[in-house]
């Protein structure tokens, strides 16, 4: 059996033919209520609680390496398996769980596009059987790449170099509505509703990604700046993080913590 070799955005109509392989695990991150009512069959259920870390009011953070390798050991990752996940929100919970992956050095990894809505909507197999998972053994090897904190933005905040895409509502942006003890956004950051990646009529997928450069483009962000993607806690833009990368994207990072972080400090210039 050759490797498997899936883009990291995968539709369900090629993904439902592999999904007896041994080297797949499909992984969902939908609520407890949702995944006993429908998933995909073989899909293990994962509490997103897991994969991020709150030291309040900080929220969102990367939980220890530890305890990441004890959560994925659990759920049957390791070396061999190419992991699919999918959310039924939108693509925000399995984006952060790839982002996550990838910060720990895994790197074999795909989301499902449009996640359980195109799946289930479009008519593919669903069950309500519990997956029990078969545990493996997950070696982190911790890579920052994908990774920013206030320092490494603090740092670059005039370079021209450094592009923040700030994935929350406008009001959120502006300050209107504030979840954290200051509102507003970082200095210089570019706004894109995580929302706005989304094709409503299409069950949740992502945009035609010529629309989503076009919009970029608009928006001034190019493809040669280093982007860093932010939200209040990284969840939402754990999906812009993943768009990014699907669009070609070479230098591309997530801020863990976010406008939680950010604006519950008091050593950040906020606008």
């Amino acid at each position: 059996m050759s490797k498997l070799d899936l883009p990291l955005i995968v539709e369900p109509d090629a993904l439902e033919p592999i999904l007896e392989r041994e080297d797949l695990l499909v992984v969902d991150l939908t609520k407890p209520a949702t995944y006993a009512q429908l998933h995909i069959p073989g899909a293990v259920f994962l509490d997103y609680r897991h994969i991020v870390a709150n030291r309040k009011p900080t929220l969102g953070l990367v939980p220890a390496r530890e305890e990441l390798e004890q959560t994925f050991s659990g759920i049957g990752i390791d070396d061999s398996m190419h992991v699919v996940a999918y959310d039924d929100e939108g693509g925000g919970k399995a984006g952060r769980l790839l982002w996550t992956l990838e910060a720990m050095g895994h790197h074999s990894f795909s989301l499902l596009n449009g996640g359980l809505h195109a799946w289930a909507n479009e008519g593919h197999p669903v069950d309500q059987a519990p997956v029990e998972p078969t545990p493996r053994h997950f070696q982190a090897a911790p890579d920052e790449t994908p990774v920013a904190d206030a320092a490494f933005i603090l740092q670059h905040l005039e370079s021209p170099d450094v592009a923040l895409l700030d994935a929350r509502t406008p009001d959120e942006f502006s300050g209107v509505k504030r979840y954290a003890e200051r509102g507003g956004h970082i200095p210089g950051a570019i706004n894109m509703d995580w929302m706005l990646a989304l094709d409503q009529s299409r069950n949740l997928r992502l945009k035609a990604p010529d629309d989503l450069k076009a919009m970029l483009d608009q928006l001034g962000i190019r493809s040669q700046q280093q982007v860093v993607t932010y939200c209040h806690t990284h969840h939402r833009s754990s999906l812009s993080y993943i768009m990014l990368k699907w669009l070609g994207y070479p230098r591309v990072k997530g801020y863990p913590g976010s406008w939680s972080d950010w604006g519950n400090r008091h050593d950040t210039p906020i606008a």
